[in-house]
């Protein structure tokens, strides 16, 4: 594998920096630490460029607040100028290593997404007999940190883009606690290593990327399975082979050894496609595509959440229709005509002491 130098220059030009900042207050630009960031953006920016090329760069503290839906997960979010930090990191490596990846692989990738891994996901099950699903158990909190520097460093040898890299990732924030044991390892060994990711970070979405790319070509090209996808931590393996697929959920069960990783024990399992499968919001038959019951239940907590604040003319017009145009647009996926027209139905969106052009 071909590995790259001289990419620093790259990341740390004033044009790269400010086309990271560009992409990082995207959607956010009227947010508070966006708007004082972009008050005085060009001596912000070559103020973060003089301590990158010094090398006296420090990620600051991360705020963090818990979300409870769909399940519970830690969510930690890096200062502003940190987050356009990442975006010029990822601005000249994910080039670097997007070639390297499966085609199957959806997540947080340029091009693809969860409406193309959904299509996928259903043609290869409307092909199949059997299905594997795996889920990986608390997959960014187990992210090993000496374990994903050397797979980074297969790709790169720039010095100084392996020191932003490391400093990124050691500042992670402390994650929810894994005590998960492996061949080898004393009883102090689990706490000894550090490990986690923080999930909201754009480095941290890519970096999973990575960690996990050895295992989609071993189950390409090792095991051998033609009908394979991933999404983020969620995977599956599509067959008529019933002792086929067990067989590789062994092996990948070895292989995530090596990762210090556990498929989840209970989202983890082997079945007939004759049963339906749950991916990414949705419950897939073999005739037709549902929306799952508990992203229904969000779905309608945002819709009433939206009513709200147009009704306190806390959300634009124009906002609102883009909201609900992207939401009626995921619903498309699945076979969902009359619930759509049953929601927009009952839904009423009105303002409070409208104007006469409003009415």
């Amino acid at each position: 594998m071909k590995r790259h130098g001289n990419l620093f220059s790259e990341i740390t030009t004033f044009k790269n920096l400010l086309k990271a900042a560009k992409k990082a207050q995207k959607g956010k630009q009227f947010y508070p630490n966006v708007l004082k960031f972009n008050y005085n953006l060009e001596t912000e920016l070559l103020t973060l460029q003089e301590e990158l090329i010094n090398q006296t760069y420090q990620p600051g503290n991360y705020r963090t607040f818990k979300i409870f839906e769909p399940k519970p997960r830690l969510i930690s979010a890096a200062p502003y100028r940190d987050r356009v930090v990442h975006h010029a990191l990822c601005n000249i490596i994910i080039p670097l290593f997007e070639p390297t990846f499966i085609y199957d692989s959806y997540a947080n990738r340029e091009g693809f997404g969860s409406h193309k891994a959904i299509k996928r996901f259903t043609n290869f099950y409307r092909s199949s007999n059997y299905i594997l699903q795996c889920d990986i158990k608390r997959y960014f909190p187990s992210i090993d940190h000496q374990i994903l520097k050397s797979l980074i460093r297969r790709k790169i040898k720039c010095p100084q883009t392996l020191w932003l890299i490391d400093s990124i990732i050691d500042y992670s924030n402390a994650q929810e606690p894994v005590l998960d044991y492996f061949p080898g390892d004393d009883l102090l060994t689990p706490i000894q290593r550090k490990k986690g990711l923080p999930i909201g970070n754009l480095s941290s979405q890519f970096f999973a990327n990575i960690y996990l790319n050895g295992l989609d070509h071993y189950i390409k090209e090792d095991i051998r399975c033609p009908k394979y996808l991933r999404y983020v931590d969620d995977f599956a393996l599509f067959g008529d082979d019933i002792d086929f697929l067990k067989d590789a959920k062994g092996k990948i069960e070895a292989y995530l050894i090596n990762l210090r990783l556990k498929i989840h024990p209970i989202k983890s399992q082997l079945f007939t496609t004759e049963q339906g499968a749950n991916f990414l919001g949705f419950r897939i038959f073999n005739e037709r595509i549902r929306v799952r019951n508990d992203n229904l239940r969000r779905s309608r907590k945002r819709l009433k959440r939206m009513q709200r604040d147009y009704n306190q003319r806390l959300v634009s017009l124009e906002k609102l229709i883009q909201r609900l145009q992207s939401w009626e647009a995921h619903l498309k996926h699945g076979n969902t005509y009359k619930l759509r027209q049953d929601i927009f139905d009952y839904w009423v969106f009105s303002t409070s002491n409208q104007s006469p052009e409003e009415k």
